[in-house]
């Protein structure tokens, strides 16, 4: 029987400037890559219904990183039961290629599964073609799960290609393995470059793990499951961090520090990184989490990615900012002044707004709220460095994050859109995501606070399907 593609039944909460299905569901990004003049970005994708499903790869590609054109499906499973699940893409040898998990049903009322990983290539960047070799590996590691060997993220170094995959030990401990090869199809295993020590400190399932060099540290980003929320850290279902240290080539090994949470909000899972034409790293992620409420599933779609967030490291910690292209975006000039004593601003629903303050303010720093219980607050103590968000929706549900003892003021970089809204905290010190469904225009309000604020209205067009 053929399925119908779900279709938008409202859109209300549509977003303006962030990439979005036409319809259905969407989570993590797969395939970020550049190719034949354009940014491509896949992303896990079910067209027949706004939830998740067997995973298709949903294809969109940009000449900016920011208006975003939706192009045909790029994969679809064999089966219907089974599922292209996440992973990467290389362009070589003039085609694109992608690399992927496939997730086969052993038994589904079990819970049963076996994962291996897979190609398909393309010579225009828009129709692919699966490998007639498939998979290309066809098992884990003996001592790993064969159901938990997913999401492969493949680079070129030197003359070849390296490739992690996230994995689980026997023991139940996540961790990340290693491959090398010389053309893409023929892998030889180097080890489990690294694993989790425990599950409530590091997880049992390390998901999308993307391995990589900055400014000459060995950087492993993913999002481990199953580590044990503290009072203010790993509170979401699921989480995603990183590791900073360096791989030690001879011993087939990276040693690092510990585990560092990479987003301070309630939405943010499943990133993956680039290098851009002119070198610079960019990430993106899903924009929901697992344990959030996806409030626009009940309009035929679900899932949105971040704005593309170029990444920088200082003093072992991972800065994100809005990637330059987002200035694009801007449409007028809403305010550009010193604050008043109270401040109360009118936003749209896409709005871009920098709060630059003289020093690190206690109590509540601003809120920004439409008036019917859609919003948040940010507030700090203990000198100012102690951050406390609180969404309207559920506010004992809150989030937290910690400054920089250097840091002598605070600066609050905001982009809204129609559901969601990013706050980059002193240049991308610290960041919070968050979906929230503005049903009005919100108000921003700052009281008591001296400093500069500059806000733009910003376009609403950047998807075409």
């Amino acid at each position: 029987m053929k399925q119908t593609k779900i279709e938008v039944t409202n859109e209300r909460y549509r977003l303006g400037y962030h990439l979005m299905p036409a319809s259905g569901w969407m989570n993590d990004p797969n395939g970020f890559s550049y190719y034949n003049g354009y940014y491509h970005l896949f992303y896990q994708y079910y067209p027949y219904a706004a939830e998740w499903g067997p995973m298709h790869w949903g294809h969109a590609r940009s000449r900016d990183l920011i208006h975003w054109e939706t192009l045909p499906v790029a994969l679809v499973p064999t089966r219907p039961q089974d599922g292209c699940f996440s992973g990467s893409a290389v362009a070589f040898d003039d085609r694109l290629w992608l690399i992927y998990t496939g997730n086969h049903v052993i038994d589904k009322e079990k819970d049963i599964n076996r994962q291996d990983q897979n190609l398909a290539y393309s010579a225009d960047g828009i129709r692919f073609e699966k490998y007639d070799g498939n998979p290309i590996l066809a098992e884990a590691p003996s001592d790993n799960n064969p159901a938990d060997f997913r999401d492969p993220k493949v680079w070129q170094e030197d003359d070849g290609f390296r490739m992690v995959v996230g994995g689980r030990d026997k023991d139940g401990l996540g961790r990340v393995l290693l491959y090398s090869s010389k053309d893409l199809k023929q892998w030889d295993y180097v080890g489990a470059i690294a694993g989790a020590e425990s599950v409530e400190h590091e997880g049992f399932m390390w998901e999308c793990p993307d391995f990589f060099r900055l400014n000459g540290q060995d950087i492993l980003l993913l999002s481990p499951q199953g580590i044990e929320a503290t009072d203010e850290k790993f509170i979401n279902q699921n989480n995603t961090g990183y590791f900073v240290g360096n791989y030690l080539e001879d011993e087939k090994r990276f040693e690092h520090g510990e585990f560092v949470e990479l987003d301070n909000g309630h939405d943010l899972y499943a990133t993956q990184t680039m290098v851009t034409p002119d070198g610079r790293r960019v990430m993106v992620a899903w924009m929901n989490a697992w344990d959030s409420p996806m409030t626009e599933s009940a309009d035929g779609w679900c899932g949105a990615i971040t704005l593309p967030r170029e990444l920088t490291i200082r003093n072992n910690h991972l800065y994100q900012s809005p990637v330059a292209e987002v200035r694009s975006l801007r449409k007028a000039e809403l305010v550009n002044r010193n604050l008043a004593d109270s401040e109360d601003l009118v936003l749209g629903r896409h709005v871009e707004f920098r709060l630059d303050l003289d020093d690190l303010p206690e109590g509540k720093i601003i809120e920004v709220s439409d008036g019917e219980d859609n919003g948040f607050s940010i507030s700090a103590d203990r000198g100012g460095r102690h951050l406390v968000l609180v969404r309207s929706v559920d506010p004992e549900n809150k989030r937290y994050a910690e400054l920089d003892e250097a840091d002598e003021k605070l600066s609050l970089h905001v982009f809204i859109d129609s559901s969601s809204a990013e706050i980059f905290v002193n240049d991308g010190e610290v960041t919070f995501t968050e979906r929230i469904y503005w049903r009005k225009d919100p108000t921003l309000s700052v009281s008591g606070k001296s400093g500069h604020i500059q806000a733009f209205e910003l376009s609403a067009d950047a998807n075409r399907y």
